[in-house]
C-alpha cells in the first residue's frame, strides 16, 4: 500500500477535485444504509459500493478501487481486522481503511492500527465526525485524536514487548535513516501534535513540517502519521513520560 506522500505525488489535478470514493463494509444492512445516507449527503464524498464481510470487501476493493474503506471490526466469516491485514499488505491496493466499531476498546484500537487501519472512529460518533474522518483519511492523513494518541496508544502498548529507549539518549537502530530533525518531528507526531503545533514547537514553517512528516513516512515505509505513532512507541523512540 502506498504512503500518502506517494499517493500525493501520483495524484493529478483532476484527482484532487473528484469526490472521495468510499466502500462500506458491515454485516448489518441497516447500519450500512444509515452510513450511506450520511455520506451520500456530502458533495465531496461518493459511496461506490457495499460489502457484508471481509471477503466481499477484498473482492469489492479490487473491483472498485475506493479511496476509503469503512470497515466494521466484528463480522461473521472474515472479520474486519483480517480483511484489513490482507488489504494493506497488498501492494496493488491503494485504499485506506477506516475501522468502525461500537466497542471503545484499546485492544481493538491497537490491533486495527497494527493491521494497517488509518483511523478508528466509533459507530456512535456524531455524523459530522464520521464525515470528517472519511475526508481526512481520503486526503491521506491518519485520523487519531491527540488525546487518543497520547493516552490510548501508549496505554495499549504498555504491556507489549517493546524496547525501552536507550539510557544514553542514542537513537534506536530502527530510525537510523532519519535526520535529527526528522526524529524530532516523529517524536512530536507521536505525542499527538498536529503540523501547526509542530511548526510552533520547532519554529518551522508548516510546509517544512509537512515535508519532514512525508520524509519520515517514506523512509520508515509507513502509511500515515497514525502508523508513525505506533512505530514510535513500539521501537522506543518515545519515552513513557513523553505522553
Amino acid at each position: 500500500m502506498s504512503t500518502p506522500a506517494e499517493r500525493a505525488t501520483a495524484a493529478s489535478d483532476d484527482d484532487v477535485a473528484r469526490p472521495v470514493r468510499v466502500l462500506l463494509v458491515d454485516d448489518q444492512a441497516l447500519l450500512r444504509a444509515g452510513i450511506r445516507t450520511i455520506l451520500d449527503a456530502q458533495p465531496d464524498i461518493e459511496v461506490v459500493g457495499e460489502a457484508r464481510d471481509g471477503r466481499e470487501a477484498i473482492a469489492q476493493a479490487a473491483r472498485l478501487a475506493p479511496d476509503v474503506i469503512c470497515m466494521d471490526v466484528q463480522m461473521p466469516g472474515m472479520d474486519g481486522l483480517e480483511a484489513t491485514r490482507l488489504l494493506t499488505s497488498d501492494p496493488q491496493v491503494r485504499s485506506a481503511v477506516l475501522m468502525l466499531t461500537t466497542f471503545n476498546r484499546d485492544d481493538y484500537l491497537l490491533e486495527a492500527l497494527r493491521a494497517g487501519a488509518s483511523g478508528f472512529p466509533l459507530k456512535n460518533s456524531r455524523p459530522e465526525q464520521l464525515v470528517e474522518a472519511v475526508r481526512s483519511v481520503g486526503a491521506g492523513d491518519g485520523l487519531l485524536a491527540p488525546e487518543v494518541t497520547r493516552a490510548v496508544i501508549a496505554r495499549a502498548l504498555d504491556g507489549a514487548d517493546r524496547p525501552a529507549p536507550p539510557e544514553d539518549g542514542a537513537l534506536p537502530a530502527a530510525v537510523a535513516s532519519l535526520t535529527e530533525r526528522e526524529v524530532e518531528v516523529l517524536r512530536l507526531v507521536a505525542r499527538g501534535l498536529a503540523n501547526d503545533e509542530i511548526a510552533a514547537e520547532l519554529v518551522l514553517g508548516r510546509a517544512t513540517v509537512k515535508t519532514h512528516v512525508s520524509n519520515v513516512l517514506m523512509k520508515l515505509h509507513l502509511r500515515d502519521r497514525v502508523q508513525a505513532v505506533v512505530f514510535a512507541y513500539e521501537h522506543g523512540v518515545v519515552r513513557t513520560h513523553e505522553r
